[in-house]
């Protein structure tokens, strides 16, 4: 059993950064086969933001390499994204979620994640 709590969100204008945490107990981060964030506007589906594999493989949903960076702290046992360059159609709520299952046959499919945390609010204003 995975439990994830986010936190890190908050309000900023277009152009500003933010970096969102991902703090987990009950198993080591870099054990479990997946991890990954999603976020979730009003009235859109949930998208697939970005993944990190157990063994430390990184993917990106499409668009977003280059504003955002994926990043796991195995010793603080937290996985970050830094979130750079925002716009306002960043403005979501964004989830970490944990599968057992390979980063690579899961894809951004929501699914297939198991474990979720209770979500953290970003939102950026023109």
């Amino acid at each position: 059993q995975v439990h994830l709590v986010e936190s890190g969100g908050g309000s900023v204008q277009a152009g500003g950064s933010l970096r969102l945490s991902c703090a987990a107990s009950g198993a080591s981060l870099s054990a479990v086969y997946c991890v990954a964030w999603f976020r979730q506007a009003p009235g859109k589906e949930r998208e697939g933001v970005a993944s990190i594999s157990k063994y430390g493989r990184t993917d990106y949903g499409d668009s977003l390499k280059g504003r955002f960076t994926l990043s796991r702290d195995n010793a603080e046992n937290t996985l970050y994204l830094g979130m750079n360059t925002l716009e306002p159609e960043d403005t979501a709520m964004y989830y970490c979620a944990a599968s057992e299952g390979l980063c690579r046959n899961t894809g951004f499919a929501s699914h297939f994640f198991t474990y979720w945390g209770q979500g953290t609010q970003v939102t950026v204003s023109s």
